[in-house]
């Protein structure tokens, strides 16, 4: 059974204190149980991280492209937070490892300040998810799996 590596950035921590009008009022734990269910009816597994550093989101990325590699992860749904805006690091990264993305955010970030309308992830992800709340996360697995089945980008 292949793993979806679920990777939350900076201030995901603290869904369902911060600004419940814009993310809704689960917690990240609440959005885990939610990705471990949604990988169950696809058969993969969930391994589901958050940090705030972005160090540490990186090397999360080159372990995930060598276990791509390997066969045993199906791709990586990131949710970037703050980082989707201002990384090229962890875009590079992706693009350096060859890895398998769904760019994942919780709000329409279209709706929302205009620096949140540039991503530097886009450009090397599979595929965009935003404004369908935390359900977007359940989404995003299942296009995982189709991504997966299919051999779909990279």
């Amino acid at each position: 059974m292949k793993t979806v590596l679920i990777l939350n950035g900076p201030n995901l921590n603290l869904l369902g204190q911060r600004e419940p009008a814009t993310y809704g009022h689960q917690t990240l734990d609440d959005v885990r149980q939610l990705c471990e269910a949604a990988c169950q009816q696809h058969q993969l597994r969930a391994d589901f991280r958050q940090s705030n550093h972005e160090g540490v989101l990186l090397d999360w990325i080159h372990e995930a492209g060598a276990a791509q590699a390997a066969g045993q992860l199906a791709g990586v749904i990131l949710n970037a937070g703050a980082y989707t805006h201002t990384s090229i690091a962890l875009a590079d990264a992706i693009k350096g490892v060859g890895l398998r993305v769904i760019e994942l955010h919780i709000s329409n970030v279209h709706a929302r300040e205009s620096f949140r309308h540039h991503s530097y992830l886009s450009a090397v992800a599979a595929g965009v998810m935003f404004g369908f709340g935390t359900h977007g996360y359940a989404l995003a697995i299942a296009a995982m799996a189709q991504l997966s089945h299919s051999g779909g980008h990279p």
